[in-house]
């Protein structure tokens, strides 16, 4: 109880400084700059021009009306001007542009306004994230983007807190937590500002915490109204805006044992959320439960675990339930749905009647279509290859096979995995070619169970032993074909037939997300670099330029006197980059991320990339018994995979442990695992989690790992 007051007067002295704050900012607010209101966004839409909030307008179809730019002259793009962002690891954020001023954030949540012709700093804005943070991050400290509103810019930092910037001058209006700081929460999606309220979610879920929505005052940054994707852990009422709900339908749907009711439970909604104007609705796209292993997060039943893996709608001023819809009933592979959720009229009425839809895309495979105003189930159907389910009911929902349900001892090998089949970057949807746009992955997991009564030490709170199907040694040979089976496509997919129209392989490059624009144009990133644009009624490329680093946001397009420009935010990072180095033929560097823009016959140029300058080559003997390099897999595994690459394959990105020189050394070794010697790089100590001599196992696996390289070829021996 001590700490539930202690957060509570945390809270309130937050939003007593908030209020201060925002009382101190209105002063140097100019009311008339960057005056954008609800009625402003719907009205306007993207037909001035501008892009003003995340997904191009609030039905997020990320489909421009601009003309400028066309399948005649899209050759002649050329890069008009580039931003580099003080900061490096992974940039996703989807620029908005305002009255002249292109908004957009780098990787720890700095924020910079820039002249949206020229490229001229006008400010920047460093929340000074403490690099000891990305400890709480599941997928790199990325930050998806701003949105501005009423002279204000608002952005969520990674460390949980809620910023109001003066949109001229980048001055601080207020400032509020909005998370327990104690707990693993991140902010990495962008806010959304519906009728003057700021909407936040979160993420966490993978390390163990609560997730909610919340709406903010977006003057003074008081909390309006919150919502939980679980439920209290003793089932009582919150004192918040899903109590109703909870009461109602949801708790039922849980036991009442389990690490849920230590945990949270998850559901973290970490990006998706969507105002949907017709029907005065906020839908929110509820993230994973955790721990992901349901026998481990709530063994008493086989209750569905309202509301992970849904989508929920709220009433925007009130933030109370509406109607939900579930996605992934009882979610335990990490599913999800927080992928950018789009509004539509589409001719599924009676007699093809226009009807307001909700179209959505989710890890879990499957394309669903539901009513926009009560949630019910149109039609969907798998989009793309996957095993856990032998398809939808009536209702939509998953039929799924029992070797996904309850894996067996020695695991299942199911696809879609954690990455899923659609992640976050944005889709898009045409409505003059009647297509919507995905950005598909091909990826698995081997999900093998936990002992619960012997769960590892790893500050991943997934209740299966993710060790499970990675191999001590792999055979020459056999890396390629493991890389032929992992990476990303472009999918053309019809909502209305529940059907592929045209689809295009990417391979290893992977992908980013879509913009589509009213003259058939279609534009997606990949995550080696290159930007395309394709003839969206049938794929056929028409342009590409390498932008040298990854692409994995979605690019927007705007004018200014005139003319039309393309901008897009790249840098290599995030989720893929750091746990799917195995799957990279080429090896990326560590480098600051870009805003680039475009326009007609601009001349302008990229830099290349300074090279590594670390030869892949093991650099010190090799050594560990068998028993000790096995163990260390085990704690590898379990706690530096996702950010160091499965079998110790690094995509660049961060160092790669083979090749490392302080691998090379016990000493600095323990000093940076154990003692926390780099923490303010991101790396904190983990002497919480492994010993000293778990440390050493996991160096041992390590450098085996790089010999192996030596031995298949794939890497150089040291000189002697």
């Amino acid at each position: 109880m001590q700490n539930k007051r202690l957060v509570q007067s945390g809270a309130a002295l937050a939003a007593i400084s908030a209020m201060l704050l925002a009382g101190c900012g209105s002063k140097v607010s100019d009311p008339n700059f960057a005056k954008v209101d609800t009625d402003r966004i719907l009205s306007e839409g993207l037909g001035k021009g501008e892009w003003m909030t995340y997904g191009g307008t609030y039905d997020e179809q990320r489909f421009s009306p601009l003309e400028g730019i066309t399948p005649a002259n899209v050759g002649s793009l050329g890069v008009a001007w580039t931003y580099e962002f003080p900061t490096n690891l992974g940039t996703e954020s989807t620029p908005i542009v305002v009255d002249g001023v292109i908004y957009a954030t780098g990787s720890w949540s700095v924020v910079v306004a820039l002249d949206a012709r020229t490229g001229k700093v006008l400010w920047t804005y460093d929340p000074k994230v403490p690099r000891e943070q990305l400890a709480k991050g599941c997928c790199d400290a990325v930050n998806r983007g701003v949105a501005v509103y009423d002279g204000r810019v608002f952005v969520g930092t990674f460390d949980g807190r809620l910023v109001a910037l003066d949109a001229k001058t980048g001055k601080l209006m207020w400032s509020t937590v909005t998370v327990d700081e104690s707990k693993p929460y991140t902010i990495t999606g962008a806010p959304r500002v519906v009728k003057g309220k700021v909407l936040i979610g979160n993420g966490g879920a993978e390390l163990g915490v609560r997730g909610y929505v919340s709406a903010y005052d977006a003057k003074t940054g008081k909390l309006a109204w919150r919502f939980y994707a679980t439920p209290n852990p003793d089932k009582k009422p919150d004192g918040a805006a899903s109590d109703d709900a909870f009461a109602k339908i949801g708790n039922a749907t849980w036991g009442n044992s389990g690490k849920w009711k230590t945990d949270g439970g998850g559901g973290t909604p970490w990006d998706s959320i969507v105002y949907d104007s017709v029907n005065d609705s906020i839908l929110v796209g509820f993230g994973n439960a955790s721990p992901w292993n349901s026998k481990v997060r709530d063994p008493e039943g086989n209750g569905d675990n309202l509301f992970v893996g849904s989508i929920v709608a709220l009433d925007p001023a009130t933030g109370k339930y509406k109607w939900h819809f579930q996605e992934t009933p009882r979610d335990q592979w990490d599913y999800t749905s927080t992928q950018s959720i789009v509004l539509a009229d589409l001719p599924l009425g009676p007699n093809g009647t226009p009807r307001r839809v909700v179209m959505h895309a989710p890890k879990n495979g499957f394309f669903y279509v539901l009513d926009a105003k009560t949630g019910k189930f149109i039609q969907g159907k798998a989009y793309a290859p996957q095993n856990w389910a032998s398809g939808l009911d009536a209702n939509g929902r998953p039929q799924v096979v029992p070797q996904a349900r309850t894996p067996p001892p020695e695991g299942f090998m199911q696809f879609p995995g954690p990455q899923g089949a659609h992640n976050w970057p944005p889709m898009g949807f045409n409505p003059k070619t009647g297509l919507v746009y995905i950005p598909t992955e091909k990826n698995a997991q081997f999900y093998v169970p936990s002992d619960p009564a012997n769960l590892p030490k790893s500050k991943w709170n997934l209740g299966y032993n993710m060790a499970g199907g990675i191999p001590l040694v792999i055979p020459k040979g056999a890396l390629p074909q493991v890389q032929a089976g992992m990476g990303g496509g472009l999918l053309a997919w019809d909502p209305i037939k529940q059907e592929a129209r045209w689809s295009i392989d990417l391979g290893s490059a992977a992908n980013g997300g879509i913009l589509t624009t009213t003259t058939g144009l279609l534009f997606q990133g990949t995550k080696m670099g290159l930007l395309r644009a394709y003839d969206a009624t049938n794929g056929k490329v028409l342009w590409e330029t390498n932008l040298k680093r990854g692409v994995t946001a979605p690019a927007i397009t705007y004018t200014i006197g005139g003319e039309q420009y393309v901008a897009v935010t790249t840098g290599w990072g995030s989720s893929w980059a750091l746990n799917n180095g195995l799957y990279w033929k080429d090896k990326v560097t560590r480098v600051p991320g870009r805003l680039v823009v475009l326009k007609l016959g601009a001349k302008g140029a990229i830099p290349d990339n300074a090279a590594s300058g670390v030869e892949a080559s093991p650099k010190t003997k090799e050594f560990g018994t068998e028993q000790q390099v096995a163990h260390g897999l085990q704690l590898y595994a379990f706690n530096c995979m996702v950010c160091h690459g499965p079998m110790v394959q690094s995509s660049g990105v961060l160092p790669d442990l083979r090749w490392s020189m302080i691998a090379s050394d016990p000493q600095a070794w323990r000093s940076v695992v154990i003692d926390g010697a780099l923490k303010g790089n991101g790396m904190v100590s983990f002497a919480s989690k492994i010993s000293p001599e778990d440390a050493e196992a996991i160096r041992a696996y390590a450098i085996n790992q790089g010999w192996m390289a030596v031995r298949n070829g794939d890497a150089k021996a040291p000189k002697p």
